[in-house]
C-alpha cells in the first residue's frame, strides 16, 4: 500500500513527464511547492519500492508499475470530476480539490461501477481523457486557440489550466467544451483574439488564447 504523499509524487511525476523525458528534482519541488530536499527523500523511497527509476542530478522516470498506479489515480480522478459535474451539478471550477481527495480510494471495484454506472465516460469536464480500466488512454488531437489563424475555426475540447479562476472566466464569456469558435480577428498591438461565438464576439488575451484547446 502507497501512502497519499507518494501517490501525489507519481501522480505529478507522470504529468510532468508528458512534456519531460526525465523528470527533475526543481520540477516536482516547483508543482508540489515543496523544498528539493524534501523531493530527493521522497525519491528515494519511491526508488525503493521500484516504481521509479532515479539516478541524482540525472532525473527520474516511472517504472511499469509506478506508472500504472499514477494512471490510475488519474483514472479515479477524472472519472469523481465526471460524477460531481454529471451526477451532482456542481460547476467545472468547483470539483478538483473534491476529486483531489478522492482519488486516492483504493477499491478498484467501487471505481469500476463508478465507471460503468455513468456509461464509461471516455473525457472529463476539463477535455481531459479518462484512461480505462486497463489504463489505456484515448488522447484527443489538440491544439491551442492561439496556433489558428483569421477565418479559422474550431471546437473547445479542452484547457490547460484548471484553475477555479480561469475557468469561471471561460464560463462567463461562454467558452466551455463543446462551444465552436471561429477566430474574426488577431489585433496586431498585444496578439490578442476576437472570436466569433455562436451569435456573439469574444475577446481573448494571448495567455487565454495559449490555454484554451481545440480540436478542428
Amino acid at each position: 500500500m502507497n501512502t497519499l504523499a507518494e501517490e501525489n509524487y507519481l501522480k505529478s511525476i507522470y504529468h510532468l513527464s508528458l512534456n519531460a523525458e526525465n523528470v527533475s528534482t526543481n520540477q516536482l519541488a516547483a508543482l508540489l511547492n515543496t523544498k528539493a530536499s524534501s523531493v530527493t527523500d521522497m525519491l528515494k523511497k519511491l526508488a525503493d519500492k521500484e516504481l521509479i527509476n532515479y539516478t541524482p542530478y540525472q532525473g527520474v522516470t516511472l517504472t511499469p508499475p509506478g506508472e500504472k498506479i499514477a494512471i490510475n489515480i488519474i483514472r479515479k480522478h477524472r472519472l469523481w470530476e465526471f460524477f460531481l459535474v454529471e451526477k451532482l451539478n456542481f460547476k467545472w471550477d468547483e470539483v478538483h480539490e473534491m476529486a483531489e481527495e478522492m482519488e486516492h480510494i483504493s477499491s478498484n471495484e467501487l471505481i469500476d461501477r463508478l465507471d460503468k454506472f455513468m456509461g464509461y465516460p471516455k473525457y472529463d469536464p476539463h477535455g481531459d481523457p479518462i484512461p480505462d480500466c486497463d489504463g489505456k488512454i484515448k488522447v484527443h488531437d489538440l491544439k491551442p486557440v492561439s496556433a489558428i489563424e483569421i477565418n479559422e475555426s474550431g471546437i473547445i475540447c479542452g484547457v490547460r489550466d484548471h484553475s477555479a479562476g480561469f475557468l469561471q472566466y471561460l464560463e462567463k464569456q461562454g467558452l466551455t467544451i463543446g462551444k465552436k469558435i471561429k477566430v474574426e480577428d488577431i489585433i496586431e498591438f498585444d496578439r490578442s483574439m476576437v472570436l466569433q461565438l455562436e451569435t456573439k464576439t469574444v475577446q481573448i488575451s494571448r495567455e487565454v488564447a495559449n490555454n484554451l484547446l481545440i480540436t478542428l
